[in-house]
């Protein structure tokens, strides 16, 4: 039975529209992927040469594969692409440079 001669009930109404949630509200960052140092420009030991997903490019003389297929240079000098091959001249004389020798 209803109550007669009280005050009012107040009904709380929410003011403002809930934050619903979104399918599409995520995004991945970005892999910085790509050649880092081009044929001619000189390179540290250890530098990296070619971020890669896969191996497009293949280490040559003096370069080193990661374990993410990156190419590093193993000792200071300049970089040389072959083709899909990445080599490093050294610019150490005491390093033996690479012969190639085609036949």
């Amino acid at each position: 039975m209803p109550v007669r001669g009280g005050p009012p009930r107040r009904v709380v109404v929410a003011h403002k529209k809930g934050q619903g949630s979104t399918k599409n509200g995520r995004d991945s960052n970005a892999q910085f992927r790509g050649i880092k140092l081009y044929g001619g420009e000189i390179a540290k030991a250890g530098s990296i040469i070619v971020k890669q997903c896969g191996t497009p490019f293949r280490p040559g003389y003096l370069v080193m594969r990661a374990k993410d297929d990156s190419l590093m240079a193993l000792a200071a000098g300049e970089v040389r692409f072959r083709g899909r091959t990445v080599d490093v001249i050294p610019s150490d004389p005491s390093i033996p440079r690479m012969t190639c020798t085609k036949g």
